[in-house]
């Protein structure tokens, strides 16, 4: 049962524990993009973890869909981001950028010039998204044009050249959660009758022009991918019609690339993993390499998934809010602190790379 503390290889990524930290944006960023000198201590904090997968990165300023989020589009991003990575090498840490484009997810008050977000079809998102104003809800979208698509796939292509530059061991790819990728793979977002909607290969095609661009940067030993094939909380986005055979083409193109690993949001976001809408296990054959598994673990489960091969490594979110030496405290079995939500999201060093006042509120 102590196969999650010994180490192992994710793709070219050698990490020397199964646990994973997952992607956990936490709006401390300047509206510029630099990430906040803050993010140095924080992901320091936690570079015991065999992989720290960092908060959702915009590509492009166009791909922003919440206030104080980190961009990596600038050479002032790189510069930002090198000591980031510096300071988790210099623990023995292993780190990768999680590279995300909001689609739908916007407002116009995020964008240059208020313009309206892209998606693939003009359709109104629900929820809200977070702007310098509070939470607001997204705007409405334009259609991509067709001779549009090219230019977002050379802005991921672009930020992993920067994520290298910058000193990261890798990127992801953010493929989930009903943010632009996940956008076009579902028909029920994607309503386009061009080579990129319509058949399953047709609205898989931009997630693989972004993979292989990607890995053009940086060889798919080092390239990962997250799905949430069953959750629609973000922006109320319906499940695909076929989600299996959806998802389990894409997976197998990835499987052929040789990616680095799946990360995969194994239910609803927050929420059940119950739901039998999707073979998980059907996946994690497909796709055939490492598998990052996602969504609610606690210690035992984690114990389980791993011995019993189930998965590589274990994502865990909100447990590192709280907890920067999360890998110690499974391994003795030492009780969590539960950060409170008013530390998630903004604000300074409280609830972020301290705790002092919060946990005694």
């Amino acid at each position: 049962m102590d196969t999650l503390f010994t180490p192992t290889r994710i793709g070219a990524i050698t990490v020397r524990n199964r646990v994973a930290m997952a992607p956990l944006t936490r709006s401390r960023a300047g509206m510029d993009g630099l990430p906040s000198p803050l993010a140095i201590e924080y992901y320091r904090q936690r570079a015991s973890a065999g992989l720290l997968i960092t908060e959702a990165t915009n590509i492009s300023r166009q791909a922003r869909g919440y206030a104080y989020t980190p961009g990596l589009y600038t050479d002032a991003h790189v510069a930002a981001w090198k000591q980031v990575t510096d300071a988790v090498h210099t623990e023995g840490g292993r780190i990768v950028v999680q590279l995300w484009h909001v689609g739908r997810m916007s407002h116009t008050s995020l964008q240059a010039d208020g313009a309206a977000p892209v998606a693939p079809s003009a359709i109104q998102a629900g929820g809200n998204v977070f702007t310098e104003a509070g939470f607001e809800p997204p705007s409405m979208p334009r259609a991509l044009a067709l001779d549009e698509i090219a230019a977002i796939v050379e802005d991921y292509r672009l930020a992993a050249q920067r994520a290298k530059d910058a000193g990261f061991d890798g990127v992801e790819v953010h493929a989930a959660n009903g943010y632009l990728l996940e956008q076009f793979l579902r028909d029920s977002t994607n309503h386009r009758d061009d080579r990129y909607g319509g058949s399953i290969e047709n609205r898989a095609r931009l997630a693989l022009e972004v993979v292989d661009a990607v890995a053009g940067v940086w060889g798919a030993g080092r390239v990962g991918l997250r799905l949430s094939p069953l959750s629609t909380a973000i922006g109320d986005t319906p499940l695909d019609s076929t989600p299996q055979p959806t998802h389990e083409y894409l997976v197998r193109q990835l499987g052929e690339r040789g990616l680095a690993y799946l990360h995969v949001v194994e239910g609803q976001m927050h929420g059940d993993n119950g739901t039998s809408a999707i073979d998980i296990a059907v996946l994690k054959q497909a796709f055939s390499d490492a598998y990052i598994a996602n969504n609610g673990y606690d210690r035992q489960r984690a114990l389980d998934a791993t011995a019993m091969g189930h998965a590589d490594m274990v994502a865990f979110g909100r447990a590192f809010i709280g907890n920067p030496d999360l890998v110690e405290c499974l391994r003795d079995n030492k009780p969590l602190f539960d950060a409170p939500f008013a530390g998630y999201f903004g604000g300074g060093a409280e609830g972020y790379t301290q705790f002092t006042q919060l946990a005694a509120a």
